[in-house]
């Protein structure tokens, strides 16, 4: 089957699966790099979870982008750090690591975009769970 199409799917563990292991790949070859668009395209989706696999693989993209593709997409990446779903959000700030890894020029954009989220849209019970997540990336930045 298609990569995009299982991505996009509804089966939910057969797309977790492809994504673990195109994160895999992404993370020993830049052969997934030709499909950065795509990932991109995925930021666009009405499901939250294919809006996540889809920032995820573009993170894992950061070794192989020599282009400036992802430093372009910066602010369409980061929007999604003001997802609806406080579950998208956390899962989006456990991926950043590796694109700042690869890119250490856009931590003062990834900085300031974290000092201006409102996080008071979220349940009390999610919010202290985003809160730790946001200061333990800012104690790798």
């Amino acid at each position: 089957m298609e990569m995009m199409t299982v991505l996009r799917g509804k089966n939910s563990g057969e797309a977790y699966r492809l994504l673990q292991l195109l994160e895999q790949r992404s993370a020993e070859s830049d052969e997934l790099y030709t499909s950065l668009e795509d990932f991109l395209g995925l930021l666009r989706d009405k499901n939250s979870l294919v809006r996540v696999r889809g920032f995820r693989l573009a993170c894992a993209q950061a070794r192989w982008d020599t282009e400036g593709r992802l430093d372009a997409a910066l602010d369409t990446l980061l929007a999604m750090l003001e997802d609806d779903r406080p579950t998208a959000v956390r899962q989006c700030l456990a991926a950043l690591p590796a694109l700042l890894r690869w890119k250490p020029a856009l931590t003062g954009a990834v900085e300031a975009k974290l000092a201006a989220l409102d996080l008071s849209k979220y349940r009390d019970s999610m919010r202290p769970l985003i809160e730790k997540d946001i200061a333990a990336l800012q104690e790798i930045l």
